[in-house]
C-alpha cells in the first residue's frame, strides 16, 4: 500500500517535470534498491522509461544498493546530500554513477508532502499537521541544542575534561607566537653564525 501511494506520487510530479522525465529516460532499465535500516524496509525503484516501479522487496539484482536510517534517506533528497554521504550517514553499494543519477531525479520528484496529505484528509487538516510537525521539529532542535551546550558547559566548567573555546584559542595563539618567535631566532643565529 505505501509503495504505491510513493510510486503515484512520483510519477505525478514525474509528468509536470520535464528534466526529470528526460532523466528518467535516461536511467531506462537501471534500478536501485533502498534499504531503510532499522525498520526493515527496502524497496527497489526502477526507471521504465516514462514512468518509475516501485518494487518491495527489493530483488537482490540492482546497479546499486542505498543503505541507511529512513532520516538519513530523506536527507539525500535535501539541500546537502553529499554531506549525508560524507559523514557516513548512507551507505552505497554498487555503481556509484547510478545511485547519483537517482538521488538527483528524487531530487527533482521531491514531493510536496502537504500537497499529498491534503488529497488524503484534506486542505485544513493537512495544513494543520504540517504547522505542528515543524513547530514539534524546531522545538526539537532547540531542546537537542540546549542540551548540547548545557553538556559541554558541564564539562568544561564543572569537570574540567573540556577546555573552554576561548581558553583553547587563546593556547593555540600563544603556539602559533611561540613557533614564529623560534623561528625568527634561528634566523638570527644563523645569520650571526655565519661570517661577514
Amino acid at each position: 500500500m505505501i509503495t504505491e501511494i510513493f510510486e503515484n506520487m512520483l510519477n505525478r510530479n514525474l509528468a509536470v517535470s520535464p528534466a526529470a522525465r528526460k532523466l528518467c529516460a535516461a536511467l531506462r532499465g537501471q534500478r536501485v534498491a533502498i534499504y531503510a535500516e532499522a525498520v526493515g524496509y527496502d524497496v527497489a525503484v526502477e526507471s521504465v522509461g516514462d514512468s518509475l516501479k516501485l518494487t518491495r522487496p527489493a530483488p537482490a539484482e540492482s546497479a546499486a544498493q542505498i543503505r541507511g536510517t529512513p532520516l538519513s534517506l530523506l536527507a539525500l533528497a535535501g539541500s546537502e546530500p553529499e554531506e549525508v554521504v560524507r559523514r557516513g550517514a548512507v551507505r552505497i553499494d554498487g555503481d556509484a554513477e547510478v545511485a547519483q543519477q537517482y538521488q538527483k531525479l528524487l531530487q527533482l520528484l521531491r514531493p510536496d508532502f502537504v500537497e499529498e496529505l491534503s488529497r488524503l484528509i484534506g486542505d485544513a487538516p493537512a495544513h494543520r499537521l504540517s504547522g505542528l510537525a515543524q513547530a514539534a521539529a524546531g522545538y526539537g532542535r532547540r531542546v537537542a541544542a540546549t542540551a548540547m551546550q548545557n553538556t559541554v558547559e558541564y564539562l568544561a566548567h564543572e569537570k574540567g575534561v573540556l577546555v573552554p573555546r576561548a581558553e583553547a584559542e587563546a593556547f593555540f595563539r600563544d603556539i602559533e607566537q611561540l613557533r614564529d618567535d623560534a623561528a625568527r631566532l634561528a634566523a638570527r643565529l644563523t645569520q650571526l653564525e655565519s661570517p661577514p
